[in-house]
């Protein structure tokens, strides 16, 4: 069994998903659009019905969905746990640019590296680099 989060956006999921791509250093392995769906869902053609992202043995997948349905994601948070302190900064700089910053990258007494924050598109992320056992 594996998880992986499932990502809802409000029309810009493209954009998200390009933004994840570039600097989650993965490689969009399929976008499904509303027009290539049968039946009528209340979408613009080219929004996208399905994505998937995968970085190395992980996935992302995400879509958007009719604005009636959408609600700004609470009480959960994509986490990422990154071994390189210079990498969980990258990353963190990459996908918090433009967005806004719960808790800046910094050290814990359990992480060497642990910051929150919401990307630009409104999904709350995590990173984690840990100290070294």
């Amino acid at each position: 069994m594996k998880f992986n989060p499932y990502l809802n956006f409000n029309g810009d999921c493209e954009e998200a998903f390009q933004l994840y791509e570039k600097v989650l250093g993965g490689k969009i392995a399929y976008v499904g659009r509303y027009k290539d769906m049968p039946g009528n869902h209340g979408m613009a053609a080219d929004k996208v019905m399905h994505v998937t992202l995968e970085a190395g043995d992980q996935t992302l997948q995400g879509a958007d969905v009719p604005p009636a349905q959408y609600s700004v994601p609470k009480g959960s948070a994509v986490a990422l746990h990154i071994k390189d302190a210079p990498e969980a900064e990258r990353i963190f700089a990459g996908l918090s640019e433009g967005g806004s910053i719960d808790m800046p990258l910094q050290e814990t007494f359990w992480a060497y590296r642990f910051g929150m924050f919401r990307d630009r598109f409104g999904t709350p992320w995590m990173i984690n680099c840990e100290k070294p056992q």
